[in-house]
Formats: C-alpha cells, structure tokens, sequence
C-alpha cells in the first residue's frame, strides 16, 4: 500500500515506522509526512508527542481524532522544505467540499529529535484548471469544483 503522505513510497518502508514508534524522523519533511498520515489515520496521540513540549497538550488528543475523522483526506504537497521550515498543501474534504491546509511550519530540534513547533496558515484555494486533488484524473473545475 502507498503511503498516505503521497511519498510514492509504501507506507511500510515510509511512515509506519514513525507512527510505530520505531524510528524518529530525521528530518522536518519527514516529521511533517509522518504527522499528515498520522491526522488520516487519526493518530492523535503521535500528533501530540510529535508537537514541541510548550505546546504539547495531552487534551488535544481527542480533538485531534475527531477532526481527522470528520474530514476525507485526499492527499499531500509539499511545496518547499528547507532547513527547519516546511510548507505544504494538505487536500481534505469535508462536509462543505475539498479544502486547502496551506501551511508554513516550524519544526525544533530537541535532544536530537525533530519536534513540530507551530506553523503559519496561507491563503490559498483550488484554481479551477489544477488537477483534481480527490485524485479523478479530471481538472478541478469538471470534477468537484
């Protein structure tokens, strides 16, 4: 099976060994791969350990579930990775269509593991000639849009 951060990799050999505890990320782009699967499968509790300690909350676990459940991810950008910042576009439907998580994150390095630390939202919508992000193979525009 492909994994879902759309690493064209299997998941087997891509996050599931993050997810499971097995290996830690070794870089940001990893992390941040490795959270976006983590938020399909509803993974709560690695979003959570994954998120730097001044803003880590054990309460969100929940939260995180429900919302990961509430929504259909569709799939995974990831427009530029540099040093401690990634940026991606994470395609989600929900109740009111397919949505963009546009994001900037910033990740921190604690005891030489990699730690999500916060992140700046962008503006960003589904231009009507993009192919489709439920994956059809249609334009947006002749598809869901």
């Amino acid at each position: 099976m492909h994994c879902y951060c759309d690493s064209k990799k299997e998941f087997d050999n891509c996050c599931k060994p993050y997810l499971n505890n097995m290996l830690s990320p070794s870089t940001p782009k990893q992390l941040m791969r490795s959270r976006y699967s983590a938020y399909v499968l509803g993974d709560g509790e690695y979003i959570v350990k994954t998120t730097a300690k001044e803003q880590r909350y054990e309460d969100d676990i929940d939260l995180i579930k429900e919302y990961s459940q509430s929504v259909t991810w569709l799939g995974l950008e990831v427009v530029h990775a540099k040093e401690s910042i990634v940026e991606f576009k994470a395609y989600y439907r929900d109740t009111d269509g397919i949505k963009i998580q546009h994001e900037k994150s910033n990740f921190i390095k604690e005891d030489g593991i990699w730690f999500y630390k916060d992140g700046l939202l962008l503006n960003s919508k589904i231009e009507r000639n993009m192919p489709c992000p439920c994956k059809s193979g249609k334009k947006y525009k002749k598809c869901c849009g």
